[in-house]
């Protein structure tokens, strides 16, 4: 990530407390990214073939998600101010919207070769779905209650932690 990690001024734990908002908005940011590449790198486990429509949703999905450093850094700067915060959850709408079309494809895919069950392609699809309606409830959660909003979207980032979950052939 292209987050600018500054150490404190002062050579104390106090100036390094300081930084909180720094230290919590890179890790949550860092964890979604780990979990975007996991989740991208399981789901292309399916895809027989780069098709067009693949490769521009996997360009769309990697389009927001290079997103996210800079609402990062502007929730850092701001201390969780509400409209950075509310940004930072429309990225993330946007890299889940994108996520789901470009699972949506593999899932495609992987359904003609039949290497996964319906039941997988479905809970997929509606865990997608379920976390893209938390997203946007953080978004709003956000405007007003920032601290509300961004602790919403930690937690819906559980949903997505073992892809496996809902991978492979039952």
């Amino acid at each position: 990530m292209v987050l600018e990690l500054k150490p404190p001024p002062q050579p104390s734990f106090a100036a390094l407390l300081s930084l909180w908002p720094t230290g919590l908005s890179y890790a949550v940011s860092y964890l979604f990214i780990a979990i975007v590449w996991v989740n991208h790198h399981h789901l292309l486990r399916f895809a027989e073939h780069a098709t067009p429509q693949l490769i521009w949703w996997n360009f769309a999905h990697l389009f927001v998600v290079s997103l996210v450093p800079f609402s990062t850094a502007w929730i850092a700067v701001t201390r969780f101010a509400a409209v950075p915060v509310a940004v930072y959850a429309a990225i993330f709408v946007l890299v889940n919207s994108a996520y789901l079309a470009f699972a949506w494809e593999v899932l495609a895919q992987a359904e003609v070769q039949e290497k996964t069950s319906a039941r997988m392609r479905q809970t997929t699809r509606v865990r997608s779905f379920v976390t893209l309606g938390f997203f946007l409830i953080a978004v709003v959660l956000s405007l007003k209650f920032p601290f509300w909003g961004f602790g919403l979207m930690l937690c819906v980032l559980f949903a997505y932690l073992r892809p496996e979950v809902s991978g492979g052939r039952s």
